[in-house]
């Protein structure tokens, strides 16, 4: 882990986490950072006012930076999520080239904390377990600051 950077970035993203729920959505978010810490983009968990259950934070930002960023740019990336991303978030990062991940909360504490809620069905696939699939190496670094990250969710649940 990049000390200083890494937790930087991602107390950023869990401060992103956390507006997502003051405006009424699930208490995710992501970012993309260039290798030097400069975020290129960010995202929040966007399921309301829709209920699009693909909306998810990491998800949004791997659509947008394939959209905007070259594959070189993307390659040598760092997304930071406030928690581990999930199968389907794995699998857009994997899909989009994203060299890096950073992430807070994981996916076997935050199933832990909230249970079966019908808007969070949390599975229990490991985000390392889905880019082991594949052809492409990712480096992971997380769980990291669960305890902060934990907080956006506490009572939202």
């Amino acid at each position: 882990m990049r000390e200083s950077t890494d937790l930087r970035l991602l107390r950023r993203a869990i401060a992103l986490a956390a507006e997502a729920r003051a405006e009424g959505n699930h208490p995710f978010a992501a970012l993309l950072a260039a290798p030097d810490g400069t975020v290129l983009m960010e995202a929040k968990n966007g399921f309301h006012p829709h209920g699009d259950g693909t909306a998810h934070a990491e998800r949004l930002l791997a659509t947008r930076a394939c959209i905007e960023l070259s594959p070189e740019v993307r390659a040598t990336a760092t997304m930071v999520s406030s928690a581990e991303p999930c199968a389907m978030c794995a699998g857009a990062m994997y899909w989009a080239g994203i060299g890096r991940l950073v992430y807070g909360l994981s996916e076997a504490r935050l199933k832990a904390l909230i249970g079966p809620h019908p808007e969070n069905l949390t599975m229990d696939l490991p985000c390392r377990q889905v880019f082991a699939a594949g052809q492409r190496p990712i480096a992971v670094e997380g769980p990291a600051l669960e305890d902060e990250a934990e907080a956006p969710h506490r009572g939202f649940w």
